[in-house]
């Protein structure tokens, strides 16, 4: 998870002044090393709370719509 959170800080040019990261309460998200880089990137952490799927459902929704339209029509 942290190269993928590095990577992604990499490709933003120029890094916006805020910027907030939403996610469930997984173990690699709440882990302390995983923390500490959203901290040292400048980073807000967002969670969902813990045991209620609706919190990210018009997220999943609109994921869901643009995978079946967009990546599983392509051949």
């Amino acid at each position: 998870m942290l190269e993928a959170l590095h990577a992604a800080l990499g490709q933003r040019v120029p890094a916006p002044a805020e910027l907030l990261l939403h996610s469930d309460q997984g173990a690699q998200y709440t882990s302390s090393s995983y923390q500490q880089a959203l901290s040292q990137a400048g980073m807000t952490c967002s969670m969902s709370r813990r045991g209620n799927c609706w919190d990210n459902a018009v997220a999943e929704s609109f994921f869901s719509t643009l995978k079946t339209e967009w990546v599983y029509r392509t051949p």
